[in-house]
Order: C-alpha cells, then structure tokens, then sequence
C-alpha cells in the first residue's frame, strides 16, 4: 500500500481522484464485443456508467456503432461526440418534449414508453420521427408492463404503431432481479426466466401484427456470466465496462475486473483503533454498500496499484463507515503502521456507476 500511494503521488494526486486502470477496461470491452459477435446480436452498450467521450472512443475502434443512455442530457453529450444512433432507455419524460425533437433532428433517437399515455403525449408533441422501445417488466418491479399482462403491452405496442412521428422498435427489458443473484447458477437462473418471459410477451404480439418484434436486454450480470442470448437481437449492459465490488459480490467478476477506484488522501491515523480516515466520504462513493454478513456493511476495499494495473480487492481492510467528505477503513497493523498522513489509498467502489457520477473524471 505504501508502494501504491508513492505511484499516485508521483502522478500528481493530491484530493479524491477518480482513477482508470484503462488496460483493464479495454480488457472488459473486448471480452462484451466479442461475446455479442459470437452470439450473433447487437451490442448497444449503456454510457451512463462512464459518461465520457475519452471512454467512449474505446468502444467506437471496436466497432461500436449505437449506444444507450440513461437521460436526455446524457444523449446530448454523446450527440455532441459524434454519436448518431441513441437510445434513451428510461420511460420517456413528456415534459422533455423540445429537447427530443431538438435530439431527434441530429441522431437516430429512440425512446422508452410503457404506456398508452406516454405515446399519446409523444404524438401530439412530436415533430421529427423517433422509434419508441415498449419497456417490459420481466420481474424486477421498477417500471414497465408487466410480462403477466400482455394485453396491455398489445395495446402499447398498437398506440406506438398508430402514433404520427412514432416507430415501434420492439420490447425492452431491464432483468434487475439479477443483481440479487450471488452465484453464477443464480444469474443463469434469472436469464432464463426474464428471456422466456419475454419471448412470450413478443409471440402474444407477433400474434396480433406486432412484427418484426425485437427484444433488448441489458443487465451487466447476466452479459457477464452468459454466452447465449436466445431471441435477443441486441444488448444493452454498461457496468461491465468498469465493473466494481457489487458485481465482485454477485459473481458477475472477479475483483482483478474492476477498472475503476478512488484514490483518497489519509487525513487521521488511529492506530489505537485499527483504523484510518480519508478524505473520501459519501459525496465521492455514495452510499452505496455490500451487507457482507447479518449486519454488517462494507462501502468499498483496497487495492494495490503496480505498472499501473490494479491488484485485487483487500478484503482484510474494508472502508466501513461514510459520512460527507470522511471515510474510515479498518486496517490491521501491518497495513496500517507504514502508513502515514497524507498517504494515498486507492479504493474500489461498490458502485462505479455512482461513483463516477459523483467524481465526474
């Protein structure tokens, strides 16, 4: 660790910096791009979990065309970057109607709706085409149709068909439940229940007219873990690029993935106690935490930096209290006797997503 902290001084890091092992996220979108090659299906990766033009350009060499993103200011930025097929996979906000028809003029838009209301307001306000995915709700219990009422998803789907401006793009799912899965038997098991769901939802519709009738997926655990994406004709995942201890926990990798950690300055040492403070509280990680036993909660880990790759995560030193700006690590004394105030300690987040939402570089 005392290693670690002298290769991120040398490079100028004095506050909480958000640091990129990119050989590793290089690795990570590799590994995506050649899984969607050889399953045969599209890979429209989600930004949201990097928002950066830099990030992004590693996925455009490797033959990345079409992206998701997770707001309308976050298609706007990539816009900007020369990205020109955009989906916004979150249920389209109505009252957003002038910035869609402003995107809509310069990209390949398409949107999210699941209901008859949303594509009425879309009608009435759109003046430019987009093309609308239908959200399913395979089991998860955030947004969407649920995939018990099809039905209703017929009805969506023939608003979407009928609507001026409006082009059904298919179903789209989001199989969240997988993030409860901590096993590699476990994802397997949410995979193949939320593509049978849905494939049941698409032949209802296929029944009715609805056709083509395309399925997106999207879920980092179960793009991860699987190799065949049966009836699905694209892929939506975004944590792996980063991947982080959440995704470690679920067994969707393994912590020498992660691409992404935090380097925080030692700001208080309590030898006395075990413990250290740094400069690295919830307005850097967020509060996002691992339950690692019946009351017990971890906000991130360790890790060594050497040849500037990341080592995995040190398990025997968690970060286990958070508030504003102070993070507290209990650290056993041979880590923590060399260290000293001002040290750098380099830690993976739970959650990289909001991890570098927080940090923003």
């Amino acid at each position: 660790m005392k290693a670690t902290s002298q290769a991120l001084q040398a490079r100028g890091i004095v506050e909480p910096t958000l640091v990129l092992d990119e050989a590793q996220a290089v690795r990570n979108i590799e590994r995506m791009v050649g899984k969607a090659r050889a399953a045969g299906v599209a890979l429209r990766p989600h930004f949201k979990t990097h928002q950066s033009a830099a990030v992004g350009e590693l996925f455009r060499v490797r033959g990345v065309r079409a992206i998701t993103v997770s707001s309308l200011p976050m298609a706007s930025y990539f816009a900007a970057h020369g990205w020109d097929d955009i989906g916004v996979a979150i249920p389209v906000n109505v009252r957003a109607l002038a910035t869609i028809n402003e995107l809509a003029q310069r990209v390949r838009l398409t949107l999210l709706v699941e209901s008859v209301a949303a594509v009425a307001a879309l009608a009435a306000g759109l003046a430019q085409e987009v093309a609308l995915w239908l959200e399913i709700d395979p089991g998860y219990g955030r947004s969407g149709v649920a995939y018990d009422a099809p039905a209703e998803a017929l009805a969506v789907a023939q608003a979407i068909v009928a609507a001026p401006h409006c082009r059904f793009a298919g179903l789209l799912a989001h199989a969240g439940q997988s993030y409860a899965a901590r096993t590699p038997a476990g994802i397997a098991a949410v995979h193949t229940q939320s593509l049978t769901r849905l494939r049941q939802v698409q032949a209802y519709l296929q029944a009715h007219g609805i056709a083509p009738c395309p399925i997106s997926v999207g879920d980092t655990p179960t793009c991860s873990v699987m190799d065949d994406f049966p009836g699905v004709a694209e892929l939506r995942p975004g944590n792996f690029v980063f991947y982080d201890l959440m995704q470690v926990q679920i067994g969707a990798c393994s912590s020498e993935e992660i691409a992404v950690a935090v380097a925080c300055p030692i700001i208080a040492r309590y030898p006395q106690r075990g413990q250290v403070v740094v400069h690295g509280g919830a307005v850097h990680f967020s509060k996002e935490a691992l339950v690692v036993e019946p009351g017990r909660v971890v906000y991130g880990y360790p890790t060594t930096m050497r040849d500037g790759r990341f080592g995995p995560a040190l398990t025997q030193a968690p970060l286990v209290s958070l508030s504003q700006e102070h993070g507290i690590l209990n650290l056993p004394a041979e880590l923590l006797g060399p260290l000293a105030l001002g040290d750098l300690l380099l830690i993976f987040p739970v959650h990289s997503c909001l991890t570098v939402n927080l940090m923003r570089r």
